[in-house]
């Protein structure tokens, strides 16, 4: 239990920094492309009290510590887009959507780098080695917020992005199936397929992370 209450200590706060982190370039995007309806709900903030949603953000993460093993994940509460108010119709609307993966994506790179950066200086001392933890656990943790959030089932920022992407023809037919798409989220959980997603986590964290 000590074990697992030091990963928890070190993984919560991360995880905080990276869904608030994730949730601002959502709301700084759609300011920039003219949709500025986020930033007036004061979302575009690093502070994680606008972000939480006391389950996703809470509950599940919490539930992960008190029985390792659980395949759960975790969520912020969704930045508010109106479409109709940015530039470039669906183009804006996936860019929007992709800002968050992207924004963890850039934490993990910046987390490895500086991780690097600390590697030389590593003598055993504590702070030190506390600090390469927690920025070895944010490249993990960033590369599984991108890599989830990237899988295009609704309501993830993939879906958003292949709406963008799809032609006008299969646009109807694929938000039809959107609106099963929470359904769907839960039965690929429950059948473990998510589990497939550390394929391309652990590729992409090994070149990241220092030998």
């Amino acid at each position: 239990m000590s074990d697992r209450l030091a990963q928890f200590i070190i993984f919560f706060p991360v995880f905080l920094f990276s869904l608030s982190f994730h949730e601002a370039s959502h709301a700084w995007t759609a300011n920039r492309l003219g949709d500025p309806t986020a930033r007036l709900l004061g979302r575009m903030s690093l502070n994680p009290l606008v972000h939480i949603d006391w389950i996703g953000t809470v509950l599940f993460p919490l539930m992960m510590f008190l029985m390792p093993g659980l395949l759960l994940f975790g969520w912020a509460k969704p930045v508010p887009v109106n479409p109709n108010n940015l530039r470039g119709g669906r183009k804006g609307n996936l860019r929007v959507a992709a800002a968050g993966p992207i924004s963890n994506l850039f934490l993990a790179f910046l987390f490895s780098a500086i991780l690097r950066g600390l590697v030389r200086f590593d003598t055993g001392n504590f702070v030190i080695s506390a600090l390469m933890q927690i920025l070895g656990t944010g490249v993990y943790l960033n590369l599984m917020l991108a890599f989830f959030n990237l899988v295009p089932i609704h309501p993830l920022d993939g879906s958003q992005v292949l709406s963008g992407l799809l032609p006008l023809k299969y646009l109807d037919g694929y938000e039809r199936l959107n609106r099963y798409g929470f359904l769907i989220l839960i039965a690929a959980l429950y059948l473990g397929l998510f589990r497939y997603l550390t394929i391309p986590i652990s590729m992409l964290a090994n070149l990241l992370l220092p030998a």
